[in-house]
C-alpha cells in the first residue's frame, strides 16, 4: 500500500504492533505535514498552541511567570503545603480582600 493512499493509522492491538506500523511507514508523518501545510493548518508550536487555548477555555489555568512560580514554590514549601493549593488560597484570599475593599468603596 502507497503512503499516499493511507488515510490515518490504523487500530493497534498493541504498542509493538503500532511501533512496527510506523516503522515501515515512516513517510506517513512527513504526508501528513505536507497536507497540513497546504491546508494551511500547520504554524509554529501549533500543537502546543492549541493546547494551552484548549486549557486556558477551561477557565482553569493562570500562567505565572516563572520567578513567581519559585517564589510560591519556596513558600509553600515553608508552610507545608503543596504550590498549587497554597497558589488557590493565596489567589483565593486575595480575591476576598479585593472584593471587600470593592463593596467598601461602593458603600461610602
Amino acid at each position: 500500500m502507497e503512503t499516499n493512499d493511507i488515510k490515518r493509522p490504523p487500530r493497534f492491538a498493541n504498542e509493538g504492533e503500532e511501533a512496527e506500523w510506523w516503522a515501515a511507514n515512516p513517510e506517513f508523518v512527513l504526508q501528513e505535514f505536507e497536507r497540513a501545510k497546504a491546508e494551511g493548518r500547520l504554524g509554529h508550536g501549533t500543537v502546543m498552541r492549541m493546547a494551552a487555548e484548549r486549557r486556558a477555555a477551561s477557565g482553569r489555568v493562570v500562567a505565572l511567570d516563572a520567578a513567581d512560580i519559585e517564589i510560591a514554590s519556596k513558600l509553600a514549601e515553608r508552610k507545608g503545603v503543596e504550590r498549587e493549593a497554597y497558589l488557590k488560597e493565596l489567589v483565593h484570599a486575595a480575591l476576598l480582600k479585593e472584593a471587600e475593599a470593592l463593596d467598601q468603596s461602593s458603600a461610602a
